[in-house]
């Protein structure tokens, strides 16, 4: 199938959404009822995701390929009545078109054939040209935009700075950190650098996202939580505040709510509320009724269920939804998601009870749409 360059691509108008109810959410607007959408919606836990995967012979060659992501993109939303799609893709796009040759081992996650650990190597580093260097991502959004013709909103998304630089400098998934919290503390200078470079391709990147039609983008500060309470101001916040300040804010006569969602980032929320963002992500290890005093109304809240809870019963799928719509109570701001990705070996099943939990039982929070 031939796709035309995203320039000559028809966009829907955010006017023409048939399904706001994710985006007034997010901009702490009344709904009917809280909407529901889930990391990693399309992944491996759906046959049908394994199959195209299967089909498109590797992950990256199903990340580049407009059709099939597109494919990807929509099966979630085949199965289940979610109030928002999200690009199919994969948070290290951007070092991979730095030239660090990303690949993925069998059971070990993402790697890089070339690390950054030195001043030097920070040296060689440009900001990212999105239309030149990742257009397959651009041209993704502008297809899936097109093919979901205005029934859902669209999520644009990258990782943020601090979790980009942890897989450049370690060379993939790291438990310990070694690698870049001693270019951290021996170094900081270089660090500082290399984070700088980062946020400027991330702003470049979502940029593009959001003209190709994107209507959300959501920065994923995976790695946030690893940082000390006295570092992660200066080497993550301080550069998500950056890229935030940096993002096109309004397109297609709407705005275009920005997400941040650092995992364990639960002791920064008020730090975080000030950041320029309109929600925030939680990850399942705070309640969600302490979070929202804790920012009040400057920003909406999205999350936060265990993922693990979906290997339980539907009975316990139901009552855990339940507890966590009661902890957030009445009112507009909240989106329910997950604290993290989805699990592959989780029943689609499951994923069903949530989406429909959500919405059934939040009707009672909710007295204007």
């Amino acid at each position: 199938m031939h796709f035309a360059p995203t320039s000559q691509r028809k966009i829907m108008p955010m006017s023409d959404l048939k399904n706001d109810r994710f985006i007034r959410a997010l901009l702490r607007e009344p709904v009917d009822m809280t909407p529901v959408w889930m990391m990693r919606q399309a992944g491996r836990y759906l046959p049908e995701y394994r199959e195209t995967r299967s089909k498109a012979g590797d992950f990256l060659s199903l990340c580049k390929n407009t059709e099939l992501a597109c494919e990807v993109t929509l099966q979630p939303l085949e199965r289940f009545e979610l109030d928002a799609a999200i690009l199919f893709s994969d948070i290290l796009t951007i070092p991979d078109a730095m030239g660090l040759g990303l690949y993925f081992e069998a059971g070990e996650g993402p790697r890089f054939r070339k690390t950054v650990r030195t001043e030097a190597d920070v040296a060689e580093l440009q900001v990212v040209d999105t239309a030149k260097d990742l257009s397959y991502v651009t041209d993704a959004v502008s297809e899936i935009r097109r093919a979901l013709s205005g029934r859902v909103p669209l999520i644009g998304f990258s990782g943020s700075p601090w979790t980009l630089a942890t897989y450049m400098v370690e060379g993939g998934s790291s438990k310990d950190f070694r690698h870049v919290k001693a270019m951290l503390y021996r170094e900081p200078e270089v660090l500082h650098q290399l984070l700088d470079v980062l946020a400027d391709s991330v702003i470049d990147y979502l940029n593009a996202q959001i003209r190709a039609g994107a209507q959300v983008v959501q920065l994923f500060d995976s790695w946030g939580g690893s940082l000390s309470d006295a570092a992660f101001p200066e080497f993550s916040l301080r550069y998500m505040r950056k890229i935030v300040d940096g993002l096109i804010r309004e397109h297609d006569g709407r705005k275009v709510p920005v997400i941040v969602f650092t995992k364990g980032g639960g002791l920064w929320l008020p730090e975080l509320a000030d950041c320029g963002a309109d929600a925030l992500g939680l990850d399942w290890t705070m309640n969600l009724g302490t979070a929202r005093q804790l920012v009040g109304a400057r920003v909406a809240l999205q999350g936060n269920m265990d993922p693990s809870v979906l290997y339980g019963r539907p009975d316990q799928i139901r009552t855990e939804v339940d507890r966590i719509l009661r902890a957030y109570g009445h009112g507009p701001g909240h989106v329910f998601n997950l604290g993290h990705g989805i699990h592959q070996y989780v029943e689609p099943e499951s994923a069903r009870v949530l989406v429909d939990a959500v919405h059934e039982l939040s009707l009672q929070y909710h007295t204007a749409g």
